[in-house]
């Protein structure tokens, strides 16, 4: 996603130090830019729509997993009643391993979450970027009609200086689209693999968890038999 704000900056620059060169036509240079402004944003929604839709699947995987979860610890609970705990063992097995997958869902689509969010604005952004250059052109145009009753100087002078007053409102564009691809990139880097030492001593947890929650689940249906 960041390489779309990217190259929709990228195409920004080029364009405009092209109508700083051409200030004999401005307005359709101007016209130019917005086609390619439109061109960009529609590619940017593109990834908005993937993001929200990755977003929507790790949704779906992680309530499955907890579905799971769930009923691995019913079954559990139904073997030691039958006085299988070799069965609820490998229930309960079971049930840590969805419980461990859904350790990585969960913050996973809360990132993912925050990210699809995130990419709505920065989009809704560029969209009111787009918005004010269609309306910069229009003053443009009318301006451009206006200059060409002086003469050739003045035509010239003043197309160049409009030229460098949009060249500095693009410039704060570019300023914001290499902000969200930092956000982006930091974002990245907080996401790492488990090093082996580190699931070793995971599983053994995972392992100590399993024995723990057996011997309750047994207390519980002993209780249960007695009461």
């Amino acid at each position: 996603m960041a390489s779309i704000f990217k190259r929709f900056s990228d195409v920004l620059a080029a364009n405009l130090h092209e109508l700083i060169d051409r200030v004999e036509d401005p307005e359709r240079m101007a016209k130019q830019i917005i086609r390619e402004m439109e061109e960009n944003i529609r590619i940017a929604e593109e990834g908005v729509i993937d993001a929200i839709t990755s977003e929507k699947q790790l949704l779906h995987d992680l309530e499955h997993h907890r579905q799971q979860s769930a009923l691995w610890r019913q079954r559990a609970e139904e073997a030691l009643r039958a006085d299988q705990d070799d069965l609820a063992r490998a229930a309960l097995v079971r049930k840590k391993e969805h419980d461990q997958i859904l350790t990585t869902l969960e913050p996973a689509w809360e990132a993912a979450q925050r990210t699809s969010e995130q990419l709505k604005e920065q989009l809704q952004a560029l969209e009111a970027k787009l918005d004010e250059a269609r309306r910069k052109r229009s003053t443009l145009a009318a301006r451009q009609r206006a200059v060409q009753a002086r003469d050739h100087l003045d035509q010239t002078l003043t197309s160049m200086q409009a030229g460098f007053d949009a060249s500095a409102n693009f410039t704060r564009m570019e300023d914001r689209v290499a902000a969200m691809e930092a956000r982006v990139a930091a974002r990245a880097e907080l996401q790492r693999d488990k090093t082996r030492l580190e699931r070793e001593f995971h599983d053994l947890e995972v392992a100590k968890d399993v024995e723990q929650e057996l011997a309750a689940l047994r207390n519980k249906v002993r209780d249960a038999s007695q009461a």
